[in-house]
């Protein structure tokens, strides 16, 4: 399992189950030295990890940091041979706590970077070139409609978010060494910013050259050639494959999955989180989020390739300047494009500075860009909380029946799903939205 890439799940509800059972727990058996942990009361136990975060004095400890020491006590990180965190805790909720803690040991950088990316806060790390990047998420995510839709989050996926952001700040406050770039306390509405579905990789193809030319006045750059380097040029790897083969072609009679995604080595974190209230999940996560993005649970195994379906669509508009604003078409009647004020802070070497854009909204989505005279607006799929219930069900489903119920949620816009279960059914979907 652990050594053998790509190869991650052979039936896990026969043989090869059994198999990697035991051999996890030889593994584990076999950790040296062993050592525990202690995070204020018996806090967090970790067998073989970095150094332990150190709890401040009890006479300074805050409400939230002793919520979060209780929090950590009833949490276990076990690290086996490979430095792989196996973490598991009585409910959900705590599980996702433990794994975020170890996602931020193992690589904070990269936790706080899909963050900053994802709510548009880019520039304020690495100044003004990244201000229309900014822009770009900015149309398309705003704080306070996350913050609502938080609100209105059913109470498990609330709770989830809630010990998501726990598990983040506990890291943050027991390793003072840590400096963000950016995100210095992190809130639970923001797991809705990146949910690996809604939005994702689609807002790349929402030009940014366009946004510097309609909002910005600036003129396009010319189109980039071949990689710096010619052809022998390092280029990271894109797309991903998977095979799921049927039990009557496997040789020991059961369903396979082989998971190979095309992403660089560090680009996903591997773990295995497991609670009393029946999550068992196995595989990699990508930075930051609280669920395995591809893997395997005890009765199933998924794993996704980049989809080319054509999930987007574009809208000409036809635009009327009037006294109160300005209208455009819609069918025989005329509509009032909404105007929305955007700010995007930048790093200059003085300090932080910030810059005001004055945006437009029709009903389909944001403007993003002129062609031929003619405003463009833009519209894809961005329904962050049923993508974000979407992206953790997956990872409890148990059978066919229960993995499709989840896709029927619809809001993994941009991926295909190969799957394979202990019943010995194997499947293919293509996509998983189309407008």
């Amino acid at each position: 399992m652990g050594g053998e890439p790509g190869l991650l799940w052979d039936n896990p509800g026969g043989a090869a189950r059994r198999l990697w059972e035991t051999g996890m727990k030889k593994r584990a058996a076999v950790l040296t030295p062993v050592v525990h942990w202690v995070v204020a009361a018996a806090a967090l136990s970790v067998a073989c990890g970095p150094s332990a975060p150190v709890a401040p004095p009890a006479a300074t400890v805050s409400p939230a940091m002793a919520a979060w020491q209780q929090r950590a006590a009833g949490v276990t990180i076990v690290r086996d041979d490979w430095g792989i965190p196996h973490i598991s805790a009585r409910t959900d909720a705590d599980a996702i706590f433990g794994m975020m803690y170890a996602q931020a040991e193992d690589d904070f950088t990269r936790v706080e970077t899909n963050f900053i990316n994802a709510l548009g806060r880019l520039a304020e790390a690495e100044g003004e070139a990244e201000i229309y990047r900014d822009l770009r998420m900015k149309l398309f995510i705003d704080p306070e409609d996350l913050k609502a839709q938080y609100q209105r989050a059913p109470a498990w996926l609330r709770a989830n978010m809630d010990a998501w952001a726990a598990g983040l700040n506990f890291y943050l406050a027991t390793h003072p060494d840590v400096t963000p770039r950016v995100i210095t306390s992190f809130e639970p509405w923001m797991a809705l910013s990146f949910s690996e579905g809604s939005i994702g990789g689609d807002i790349e193809r929402v030009a940014i050259d366009g946004l510097k030319r309609f909002y910005g006045g600036e003129p396009v750059t010319a189109a980039g050639g071949a990689a710096a380097g010619g052809a022998d040029a390092l280029v990271e790897p894109a797309g991903s494959n998977g095979f799921a083969i049927a039990p009557a072609n496997s040789a020991s009679r059961r369903a396979l999955l082989y998971i190979n995604p095309h992403t660089s080595f560090f680009f996903r974190h591997e773990a295995q989180v497991t609670s009393d209230e029946g999550l068992n999940a196995y595989g990699a996560s990508t930075w930051g989020q609280f669920f395995v993005y591809q893997g395997f649970n005890a009765r199933l195994g998924w794993m996704h390739t980049s989809s080319g379906v054509d999930n987007i669509d574009e809208y000409r508009l036809t635009t009327t300047e009037k006294p109160d604003g300005i209208y455009y078409r819609f069918g025989r009647d005329e509509r009032k494009l909404r105007v929305k004020t955007i700010t995007v802070p930048y790093k200059q070497a003085a300090g932080m500075a910030a810059r005001d854009f004055t945006v437009y909204y029709s009903h389909h989505g944001p403007v993003v860009r002129d062609a031929d005279g003619s405003w463009i607006a833009v519209q894809m799929m961005n329904e962050p909380l049923k993508a974000l219930t979407q992206s953790f069900a997956r990872t409890k489903a148990t059978d066919m029946k229960s993995f499709r119920a989840v896709l029927d949620l619809h809001t993994n816009s941009s991926n295909n799903t190969v799957y394979a279960d202990a019943d010995g059914n194997i499947a293919y979907f293509h996509s998983n939205f189309v407008p």
